[in-house]
This record gives C-alpha cells, sequence and structure tokens, in this order.
C-alpha cells in the first residue's frame, strides 16, 4: 500500500505574497513538498505572508535543481498528477475524489496551465466560482476539500489545542 503524498507544484509564480500563502496553506494541510517552475519567484525578496514558518519543515523546491524539465518530471510514477485550473471540460471539485499521492499543479497568477501538462494529467479539476481565484486561495480550497474528505476530517479538541496559540482561549460551553 502507498503511503500518502501530497505535493503543490506551482507554474512560474510571480509573486512572493502568494507563494508565501501557499507555504503556510501547505503547513496548515501537512502538504509533503511545494514543486514550482519558472524563475519569476525567484527574483522576489521574501514571503513575508508564511507567518508559520511552514518553508524552515516543507521542502521549496524549484525543479530547475532536479534537473527536471516541468512539474510532472519531479515526482514518481507512482504519484498522479492533477490539473487544478479553469479548463473546460475538468471535473467540478466537490464531485473529485483525490487520489492517497497527489500532485497537484496550478496556473500562474496571469495565466494557465500549459495544455503538454494537461494533457499528461491524470485529473483536471476546478473550483466552481465564477471568475478565478487567487493562487493560494485556489491552493488553501483545494487542500481543504482534500481534507474534507479524509479521516483527517475527523480531528477534535486534540488538534485544536496543538494549532491555536496564545491569544485564543475561548471554549464552546455546553
Amino acid at each position: 500500500m502507498n503511503k500518502e503524498f501530497v505535493c503543490v507544484g506551482l507554474t512560474n509564480p510571480k509573486g512572493a505574497e502568494n507563494v508565501g500563502s501557499v507555504m503556510r496553506a501547505a503547513g496548515c494541510y501537512q502538504v509533503d513538498q511545494v514543486l514550482y517552475s519558472g524563475q519569476r519567484y525567484d527574483r522576489a525578496v521574501k514571503m513575508s505572508t508564511d507567518t508559520q514558518n511552514a518553508s524552515t519543515s516543507i521542502p521549496l523546491i524549484n525543479i530547475e535543481t532536479l534537473n527536471v524539465d516541468n512539474l510532472i518530471d519531479a515526482v514518481d510514477s507512482d504519484t498522479k498528477i492533477v490539473c487544478v485550473d479553469l479548463i473546460q471540460g475538468a471535473t467540478p471539485l466537490p464531485a473529485f475524489q483525490h487520489p492517497e499521492k497527489a500532485l497537484y499543479i496550478f496556473g500562474p497568477e496571469d495565466g494557465t496551465i500549459e495544455q503538454k501538462v494537461v494533457d499528461r494529467a491524470d485529473y483536471v479539476v476546478f473550483v466552481p466560482t465564477v471568475g478565478c481565484m487567487n493562487l493560494a486561495a485556489s491552493v488553501n480550497v483545494l487542500l481543504y476539500d482534500r481534507l474534507a474528505k479524509s479521516v483527517r476530517a475527523e480531528a477534535g479538541d486534540e488538534l485544536i489545542r496543538q494549532s491555536k496559540d496564545v491569544n485564543n482561549n475561548v471554549k464552546v460551553r455546553a
């Protein structure tokens, strides 16, 4: 049996704010790694929105350092490729069943996923919104959907105690 593996792939992201927010989401949803292509992000200065410092525990890797040409070739052959974008013919996210091992590929903030990548994908899904969402918002929605459909969705007070900060001491009274 394969171990669960979740990887987020960003296609030529342009903003440090979005990548930082993706990293924060990756930490919250226990993503194994975040890959990205292109060089626009490398020119950005810092990830001010990664307030949980997820980038210290979750690898953030430019695929050029892996000597591969695209995000798909950066994962093993057992990993299912899921493109997430507003693409005609895609499956609405609420109807999608997430694979155990997945690379979720998102398009850039100012473009879309290349046709040659979509053609190699195992699945193509979209978040059924009117208009497109911000890159980091799309990643958050996708990862939440994966969590909500998993056994981890049964979490309770112990997870809340581990997750909250010192400013949150409110309790539900019976």
